[in-house]
């Protein structure tokens, strides 16, 4: 009961679909977000798969965040990047050989598709308590170290993995601009109606309970 008070049906469901989005803007060749295109460049590199790679990084991250905040692990933060690595190798193996782009319009399709699906996803499963993002955590650390806003301190991050999956033949491309440009304002957009399907669902719980 106390997972379902959490929201752990919005938790999984929004980073399934999350994935899905991870996935289509990988598939597009035209770029992924900054985090993404450092996963591929190392995947590149270093083999494993892309999924691995979320949480390795998503470790890297809890453990730097400890260290310059000078606090405990946030280990239940790597239950996101866990998930979320099965689910974008999950869709990578289904869409493989299925999504074949020959033309810069599949590609652009896919990668606009990629990008709302991360929007909706991400809305989505903010609308539960379970278990934050390490990159959302590094934020919230850069943020209270400097005193920026988080948009600063997210849009410094979104640089500095640029510059990382650069260097490891990343992803990197006009979709990760764009990711970058659009995402934030797909969140906001999609929150109320996910509020709005929350607030529905909840409201039959109650009446079936009652």
């Amino acid at each position: 009961m106390k997972l379902i008070r959490a929201g752990i049906h919005f938790y999984i469901i929004g980073i399934l679909i999350l994935s899905l989005g991870i996935s289509l803007t990988i598939i597009s060749q035209l770029g992924a977000s900054p985090y993404d295109a450092l996963l591929v460049g190392l995947h590149r590199t270093f083999g494993l798969t892309i999924g691995s790679w979320e949480v390795v990084v998503g470790l890297t991250m809890v453990l730097g965040n400890a260290v310059v905040s000078k606090a405990k692990p946030e280990y239940v933060a790597l239950l996101t990047s866990l998930i979320t690595g099965v689910g974008i190798d999950f869709w990578l193996f289904v869409l493989d050989g299925w999504i074949i782009l020959h033309s810069w319009v599949g590609q652009s399709v896919s990668l606009g598709l990629g990008i709302v699906f991360t929007g909706i996803g991400i809305a989505t499963y903010l609308q539960s308590s379970i278990a934050p993002n390490p990159l959302d955590s590094s934020m919230v650390v850069l943020s209270d170290l400097t005193g920026w806003s988080f948009t600063y301190s997210r849009a410094l991050i979104s640089i500095i993995l640029v510059v990382i999956a650069f260097f490891f033949d990343g992803a990197i491309g006009i979709g990760t601009l764009i990711n970058g440009l659009v995402t934030g304002v797909l969140i906001k957009t999609f929150i109320p109606y996910i509020k709005l399907i929350t607030n529905t669902f909840s409201k039959q719980k109650k009446q079936l309970a009652s």
